[in-house]
């Protein structure tokens, strides 16, 4: 497979000419659905979901089909069978690509601020998409998506979480509001200069793409 990053959380998988995006949110340009005719959608929050960006790929695209949480299904009244609510436990088949969903509930804020449903999605069993969340799919994964920062989280969760799960590697996602400063001082602590991690931990630029998989070694 081939992994491209784009805006924040949002990333493109691509396999054999085919195309699944998951959180094409509000910080993240259209182009990310171009020839894009699966989706999925973590969770509700703006930063993960556009449902005007959704709706416009859905108008140009009438092959595109999303999976997501039944909150924002609810969201997209209207795209009919096209959209497929999942929830923790379910498998599915993608465009191609097979998932499997992890994960009930968005990380806590503060107790005074209400808890959003949140699923992480495994792709073909290699690629896991954690959401807004540090939910351990307890299977094995070979490359992490990493959301390196939010409001709900510290490094040092970041970097329990990362020898839990125990990828071979993990890319950083959910950066958008890190500025250099940010970036260096999380890349210190999840590279070799930290405590240790059992991830190559690396981060790709807006645009850039990498290949990825169970039998090929990320470059």
């Amino acid at each position: 497979m081939q992994l491209t990053k784009f805006g924040h959380a949002c990333v493109r998988v691509e396999k054999d000419g085919r195309r699944l995006v998951v959180d094409p949110g509000g910080l993240t340009g259209p182009e990310a659905l171009d020839g894009a005719d699966a989706v999925l959608v973590t969770h509700e929050h703006f930063d993960h979901f556009s449902e005007e960006t959704l709706r416009r790929a859905a108008e140009r695209n009438p092959r595109l089909r999303v999976w997501t949480n039944s909150a924002v299904a609810a969201r997209l009244d209207g795209l009919g069978t096209r959209v497929t609510a999942v929830g923790d436990g379910e498998t599915f088949a993608a465009e191609g690509f097979d998932v499997q969903v992890h994960g009930t509930w968005h990380a806590v804020i503060h107790p005074d601020v209400p808890r959003v449903t949140n699923v992480g999605f495994l792709i073909d069993g290699a690629l896991f998409h954690p959401g807004d969340a540090l939910t351990v799919p307890g299977t094995p994964v070979d490359t992490l998506l990493l959301p390196v920062h939010a409001p709900w989280s510290t490094t040092g969760h970041l970097i329990d979480y990362v020898r839990e799960v125990a990828p071979r590697d993990a890319y950083a996602i959910h950066d958008g509001a890190l500025n250099d400063i940010g970036t260096a001082m999380v890349d210190g602590f999840l590279g070799e200069r930290g405590p240790g991690v059992p991830a190559r931990y690396r981060r790709l630029a807006p645009g850039a793409t990498v290949r990825i998989g169970l039998s090929q070694p990320a470059r």
